[in-house]
């Protein structure tokens, strides 16, 4: 049974990506080979469109829109979830950062989550506080 779910937009990633397709769409009337670029570009959107978090009674689920890549962690791994505030520099997508990987859609709210190996990922949300305590009532 899911105790929380939370889909966040990554309405500044869409509009940056539809201002870039418009400007290469004007292009290509020139240089027919950034056809491609628009074609990449659709999809990336379409990957990245929102952040699904979801708590169950036993696991952390969380996944892009286009539901890849879906990623579970069982709750029992989870020893704290921090409300955090990430840097510009850490930028949105999935990388590593000095706090581990970092999935982010928009916005620098997140949610800093140790796990029992001393492993650490963040979860990009608008929810940073809601979901932090959240999790944390499972830990």
């Amino acid at each position: 049974m899911k105790t929380y779910q939370h889909t966040q937009p990554a309405t500044t990633i869409i509009r940056a990506m539809v201002g870039m397709m418009l400007i290469f769409a004007i292009a290509s009337i020139f240089v027919h080979q950034v056809l491609i670029s628009i074609i990449v570009i659709a999809i990336v959107t379409w990957i990245f469109r929102s952040l699904t978090v979801e708590i169950s009674d036993t696991e952390l689920t969380w996944y892009f829109g286009s539901g890849f890549p879906l990623k579970r962690m069982p709750l029992d791994e989870i020893v704290s979830a921090e409300a955090i505030q990430t840097t510009v520099w850490n930028g949105w997508g999935i990388h590593y950062t000095a706090r581990g990987w970092l999935y982010n859609v928009s916005g620098r709210g997140a949610v800093a989550i140790r796990l029992r190996s001393g492993k650490q990922f963040c979860l990009g949300t608008d929810e940073a506080e809601k979901l932090a305590g959240e999790l944390m009532k499972h830990s």
